[in-house]
């Protein structure tokens, strides 16, 4: 066999990406994603105690493009830890364990982490509102 013909690495072929994997990487850079994000919300408390001007600046880049970006970021990192969490809490009760559990419970995670971002920016959005 030349070693043109010879795979690079037999993994690259051979391993597929499957959602338990997935998405226990995705639950440790949602723990990230919180820290950081636990970070800005001190920033924001310091602002407010320092008076109007630090809060309105702080306020600005919340309002900012980028600083929109970073609360929906906090916000999906935070219900998908939550409803991940729980789903690892039943784990640890012995139920869900089987292949089938395991996929369904993991899909049901990720609809529940949309549906309750999007409710909460909805309800944060028609209280901005009103």
């Amino acid at each position: 066999m030349k070693s043109a013909e010879r795979p690079l690495s037999p993994h690259l072929q051979i391993y597929r990406w499957q959602l338990t994997s997935v998405m226990s990487i995705l639950h440790r850079a949602a723990g990230l994603a919180l820290c950081a994000g636990s970070i800005l919300l001190v920033v924001w408390l310091v602002a407010a105690a320092m008076g109007p001007e630090a809060y309105r600046g702080v306020q600005n880049f919340l309002g900012s493009g980028i600083g929109v970006a970073l609360l929906l970021g906090w916000t999906v990192a935070l219900f998908y830890h939550l409803c991940n969490g729980i789903r690892h809490l039943t784990w640890d009760t012995g139920h869900a364990l089987d292949l089938r559990s395991t996929y369904s419970g993991g899909w049901l995670v990720i609809a529940a982490t949309v549906v309750l971002t999007a409710a909460a920016w909805a309800a944060g959005i028609w209280h901005w509102v009103s």
